[in-house]
């Protein structure tokens, strides 16, 4: 008889086991005590945050500031600009802000037809802390003798960059209250915001400027002087009379000259506003969330004091949206603490970046970030892309890195390490953010367990979950760098509180069994002042008895026995089918998303319908290869229109659902494919990538309606 194949490759791989295994006995003794081991696995299992009514609805409070809320980390540093003079004052000559030098762009032609735009990218060219300063307050100077005056606002509508920041930090220094918007924002929403706020001058880049801003600059009467960020002069041709264009080196050379620098800058309070905040939200109209200098510094506070080791030795890649205040915050704290920021995009992050050039860096194998944030959509992106090309490999190599994965995986899982594993074969990987990430922070919306753990294990550091919204400054929760646990978003931060609020409707109560549930209800410093001339929506802020400011997030939560939190539901997701039944969007969507199939999936259900349908960006490699499977040929739009490929994809999510345990009446009965991303460009998701469900239902309006048994 012979040996089956797969019995000669077990064969083959036992001596690679019993190596592992002995490797694990000897090593794992000095390993524990050398790197103190033990007391990380008691910190990760301490209680993080008690009640401190001893009632299970709350208020829930960090132990570590049991007794008052943290609103500042650096006594008497209580406004933005003193923050940033103290880091100056501290880090003058180490590097801040650095920008890659674009050495030349080439059109690459794909077999489709369409032409892509490649970079070649240099070096990154640093300023200093202290070049920064001057530039800050040239930049201030320069919009005080263009007219801008104390309180009146300036706006913001451009792309992460290092001008952006150096804009910001004039206006906080000037007292000059800066609005934001994201550069993904559509035209209409940033004519609504800019006329809502009534700003005279707005700082852009050449690009937006062009493409977006000059279409909608006659709806804008009041606005007077555009700031371009780029080099170069543009032309007035085209643009409405009594609006002036200037670059910023030529405000900065303005606000050099003697005369304006010797006029006193009138600097802010802690009460004072710093910023109106226009989130690109999911629903409607965006709000402009209105933030003070010293809600800042107590999320920044809260923030900074879940990052251990926080300072020079630290590099920041920066490449999320600015206007969003995960972003924002994340900077400042950075600053604050002599960090160096080098600024990225999404399109160049990594050698495998579309917009760099097959061959060439991409900007963290140049840079060797040592802390980064981001959304989860963008890790599961590179989940995604690693375990493809895992699948592509040999037999062996396939084996051996799972053999890997899955020991270092339960290490992990027990609150250790696998140090061999790090240096044989997770080294790669990490390489592809440049070999040097200590910690990455994830905002923006719920991160799966599984990517959570690939990242660990592949990316050989923490990855902490937080939780926070614009309208409470980006603070909430965040997990402790020793928190092994996944699907929780960790403990309040020192700045603020959380209290369960009922959602009889929803079903969830503070006595809920084995986890008191409600609403999130976040209190504290750090808690925003409200939305800009929208005095309908504040009804989601309220005042206690004790003064303290609270904002009803509308996100439900559960408490854990140790304080952390972990979201459970979203109240705008819940709809109540033709039966009675209430189905959660939000919880069928994260469930789904392990499907391989499936790249992003938004589900939709009709309160007059009895069933959920949904619609999935598929995998593109994984359809393609199993329409090859399948006998299926075309375009890959007609892949996508196929129904047989809709019943593959079916198929897979009634698998995935089933073993997850969702309810039959959660289960997806239709799917539509669609062939194209969804990217914020598209205006189908938030630049935080959260669906825009409004949005997403009048774009496939005739699919969903023919899902449903119409034409």
């Amino acid at each position: 008889m012979g040996v089956h194949r797969s019995d000669l490759h077990s064969l083959l791989l036992l001596p690679l086991y019993i190596l592992v295994w002995l490797y694990s006995v000897l090593s794992f003794l000095p390993w524990y005590y050398l790197t103190g081991a033990g007391e990380k696995r008691a910190r990760a299992m301490r209680v993080k945050a008690r009640s401190t009514s001893g009632r299970p609805e709350g208020p829930y409070r960090c132990v570590d500031s049991f007794q008052n809320l943290a609103s500042e980390d650096i006594p008497g540093k209580d406004t933005l600009d003193k923050l940033f003079e103290h880091a100056v004052q501290r880090f003058q000559g180490l590097d801040c802000l650095g920008t890659r030098e674009v050495l030349s762009e080439e059109n690459e032609s794909q077999p489709s037809g369409k032409v892509f735009k490649k970079l070649i990218l240099g070096e990154y060219r640093w300023m200093s802390y202290q070049d920064v300063d001057i530039s800050v307050t040239h930049m201030g100077s320069g919009l005080a003798a263009l007219g801008q005056r104390p309180k009146s606002m300036v706006a913001i509508f451009c792309e992460t960059r290092a001008e952006w920041m150096i804009a910001a930090q004039a206006c906080f220094r000037y007292n000059f209250p800066l609005v934001t918007f994201y550069a993904t924002l559509g035209e209409d929403a940033v004519a609504f915001g800019l006329n809502e706020t009534e700003v005279t001058h707005v700082i852009t880049s050449t690009d937006l400027l062009e493409n977006k801003l000059k279409g909608v600059l006659p709806q804008i009467p009041k606005l007077k002087h555009i700031i371009s960020v780029d080099q170069g002069t543009i032309s007035p041709e085209g643009y409405p009379l009594g609006i002036t264009i200037h670059s910023m080196a030529a405000v900065q050379e303005l606000g050099a000259r003697p005369e304006h620098l010797a006029k006193p800058s009138v600097r802010p309070q802690p009460s004072d506003l710093a910023v109106v905040m226009y989130t690109s939200g999911s629903t409607g109209r965006p709000k402009g969330v209105m933030i003070a200098h010293s809600n800042i510094t107590a999320g920044m506070t809260g923030q900074c004091e879940r990052i251990p080791g926080l300072g020079p030795k630290d590099t920041y890649i920066a490449y999320l949206p600015l206007a969003h205040v995960l972003e924002m915050t994340a900077e400042i704290s950075c600053t604050t603490y002599g960090c160096r920021i080098g600024y990225s995009s999404p399109q160049t992050l990594s050698d495998q970046s579309t917009k760099i050039k097959r061959g060439s860096k991409g900007d963290s194998t140049v840079l060797k970030p040592t802390l980064m944030a981001a959304v989860p959509e963008i890790m599961d992106r590179i989940n995604k892309n690693v375990m493809s090309k895992v699948q592509e490999m040999s037999y062996f190599q396939r084996t051996l890195f799972n053999l890997g994965y899955n020991y270092k995986l339960e290490q992990v899982k027990r609150g250790y390490d696998a140090p061999i594993c790090n240096a044989l074969l997770f080294r790669k990987v990490r390489s592809l953010l440049g070999g040097r990430v200590r910690l990455m922070l994830c905002g923006g919306a719920p991160l799966s367990s599984a990517t959570q753990r690939f990242m660990n294990v592949c990316f050989c550091c923490p990855v902490g979950q937080g939780y926070g919204l614009t309208e409470t400054c980006g603070a909430g929760t965040i997990t402790e760098v020793a928190d092994n646990s996944t699907g929780r978003v960790g403990a309040p931060v020192l700045c603020c509180e959380i209290r369960l609020r009922d959602w009889l409707e929803g079903g969830y109560t503070y006595r809920d069994k084995p986890h008191p549930r409600g609403e999130i209800l976040i209190g504290g410093p750090n808690i925003t002042m409200g939305y800009y001339k929208n005095e309908s929506n504040n009804q989601d802020y309220f005042v206690d008895e004790k003064g303290q400011r609270w904002f009803c997030t509308g996100d439900v939560g559960m408490i854990h026995p140790d304080g952390c939190l972990q979201i459970v539901d979203r109240k705008k997701d819940l709809v109540k089918l033709q039966a009675g039944e209430y189905v959660s969007l939000g919880k069928i969507e994260a469930a789904l998303k392990n499907c391989t199939l499936i790249d992003n999936i938004c589900a939709y259900a009709n309160s007059e319908q009895n069933y959920v349908i949904c619609v999935v960006v598929p995998n593109q490699k994984r359809l393609t290869e199993l329409a090859r499977m399948r006998g299926v040929v075309g375009s890959w739009e007609e892949v996508c229109t196929n129904p047989a490929m809709e019943f593959e994809v079916l198929k897979e999510i009634k698998q995935v659902a089933i073993t997850i345990k969702l309810q039959r009446f959660e289960i997806p009965v239709k799917v539509h494919l669609s062939p194209e991303p969804w990217t914020p460009e598209t205006g189908l998701v938030t630049d935080a990538f959260k669906l825009k469900r409004k949005e997403l239902k009048n774009h496939y309006i005739q699919h969903i309606e023919r899902m449903y048994g119409g034409k």
